[in-house]
């Protein structure tokens, strides 16, 4: 099963996989952005990085104990109700010009870097965007289009069988 939820969904703790409620099951998630002018902004030791207008996919998985439920992490820091950044997307999720369009979810599917690549992390305006702890080139993949990038991620999602690990 695949789940696309809109962040307001999470936030008013109405989406269908319990991540606003924090009681969601772990898996594989993609943060759909778009951006409609180009943005600048510090990504830690990555440097100032330039962000073309588009759609942005940040790939990511949660297998800790509250499992999807950081995708509601996320999710506050592109509101700017969590000011704190972490980890790179927090630079480009977090970004005042930057919105959180989608999160793409497939419970209980290990697929954080097959996904990455299947996105073509060459798209992606940085070397190394959220990938410091493996050896793919970045989780992060761009297109003209937020829907665009949105249909590949569910087509991704949708061409596993789940419960499969690709990895």
């Amino acid at each position: 099963m695949v789940s696309v939820l809109n962040p307001a969904d999470i936030t008013e703790r109405q989406d269908e996989l319990g991540v606003g409620d924090g009681e969601a099951p772990p898996g594989t998630y993609a943060l759909v952005f778009g951006v409609s002018d180009a943005v600048e902004t510090s990504v830690g030791s990555l440097g100032t990085v330039r962000f073309p207008p588009g759609g942005y996919a940040y790939v990511g998985s949660a297998f800790g104990s509250n499992g999807l439920g950081r995708v509601d992490r996320h999710r506050r820091v592109a509101t700017g109700d969590h000011g704190v950044r972490h980890w790179h997307v927090d630079s480009l999720g977090g970004h005042p010009d930057v919105r959180l369009d989608a999160v793409v979810a497939a419970p209980n599917v290990d697929a954080e870097c097959a996904l990455a690549e299947a996105l073509d992390p060459d798209t992606s305006p940085v070397r190394g965007f959220g990938s410091s702890d493996c050896d793919c080139r970045a989780h992060l993949a761009h297109r003209a289009s937020v829907e665009t990038l949105r249909c590949s991620v569910v087509e991704f999602f949708e061409g596993k069988e789940l419960g499969e690990s690709p990895q």
